[in-house]
């Protein structure tokens, strides 16, 4: 397992080069851009989607018959200075050179509309999405395993029924109307005020002591997980009821009652290490859904400035660094997220061998 470990470990560094190599290529080649961006707000244009763009990232004037309407009436000085403070004005070669010089260092440079790096950007939005990522999947886990392995025993019968009407109810309801919903009858909408209605904390969070802290981060927090966990845990709770229903049909279940073992020993000694081990392996991609791109909406709709808002801002204003910078980030939490997996499998089930791969 120690090699196994090693080879990913090496990996990592190739295969986050791979990943921002495309993006980069991507990016140069869709159109706008941010100095297209600037442009458009200096001669009072949509910057939305509609508007005309060129797809190399530089700007010339009118003059220069350029495919950017924006850029025509602006004066060549500071199409030149704009180009300049993006770093446009360097050959494309030099540009990903730097940036893959920068990023082994984790330097991922500054924000190009905010007077911030990206790391300090990412470390302030890190604790909202950390919280709703968290808290969401653990309770999406707690409440779906028991769930799928009660609704595998009791497959069938009127208990079953009911719980998937209402898994499938609530998985099918949009989360952004779900969060309205609350707000409009529980965050003083209209009915009642009994939750906030943005933050993760009250602006008086630092004056409180430490049970009054954790009380103003629950109440915060827990109208934005309840949004994520009712549409989450569908999926989870029927690939584990249909994994317990495939293990509880095969042939060593039957050899093990017919040894006399109970049903909770044969239910939790064979069955339940063999039934989670699908589950076990695709552990990281709801994480990593929750943690940063899952819960935009959420963010969006409770005002809760999170590494997924983050990332969809920098994309609409063409914030590069950003761009860049979060998903590196998202890149390499998820190569880190799926080795642990891995462990965790060969932890479950011993005759799993990774040294082969």
């Amino acid at each position: 397992m120690r090699r196994y470990i090693l080879k990913r470990l090496l990996l990592i560094p190739l295969t986050l080069l791979g990943i921002l190599t495309v993006n980069f290529v991507i990016i140069q080649l869709s159109p706008g851009g941010p100095v297209e961006y600037v442009l458009a707000k200096y001669s009072g244009m949509n910057t939305d989607s509609k508007a005309q763009f060129t797809s190399t990232g530089d700007v010339q004037n009118s003059s220069s018959n350029s495919a950017y309407q924006g850029a025509q009436g602006v004066p060549e000085d500071l199409i030149e200075e704009l180009n300049k403070q993006f770093g446009f004005d360097k050959p494309l070669g030099a540009r990903f050179w730097k940036m893959i010089k920068d990023y082994a260092r984790f330097d991922f440079g500054k924000s190009y509309y905010q007077d911030k790096t990206v790391l300090s950007l990412i470390s302030e939005r890190m604790p909202v999405s950390v919280s709703l990522g968290l808290w969401s999947t653990l309770i999406i886990y707690l409440i779906a395993i028991p769930l799928g392995i009660k609704k595998a025993l009791y497959d069938g019968t009127k208990f079953d029924m009911s719980t998937t009407v209402a898994v499938v109810v609530g998985s099918a309801i949009p989360v952004f109307l779900l969060a309205v919903f609350l707000i409009v009858f529980l965050a003083g909408g209209t009915y009642f005020q009994i939750f906030p209605l943005r933050g993760l904390v009250s602006d008086n969070f630092d004056a409180l002591d430490t049970i009054g802290k954790i009380k103003d981060y629950f109440w915060h927090i827990t109208l934005p997980v309840l949004c994520i966990v009712i549409g989450g845990f569908a999926s989870l709770t029927m690939l584990t009821k249909n994994s317990f229903l495939d293990e509880i049909s095969k042939q060593y279940v039957l050899t093990a009652r017919a040894k006399g073992l109970s049903e909770k020993d044969i239910l939790y000694k064979h069955v339940f290490r063999n039934a989670m081990l699908i589950i076990i392996a695709g552990f990281p991609a709801p994480l990593m859904k929750m943690l940063f791109t899952g819960s935009v909406l959420i963010e969006v709709v409770f005002s809760l400035n999170g590494l997924g808002l983050l990332g969809y801002e920098a994309i609409m204003t063409r914030d590069y660094p950003v761009i860049f910078g979060t998903l590196y980030v998202f890149a390499l939490l998820g190569l880190v997220l799926k080795l642990i997996s891995d462990i965790t499998y060969s932890i479950v089930d011993p005759r799993i061998n990774f040294e082969k791969i």
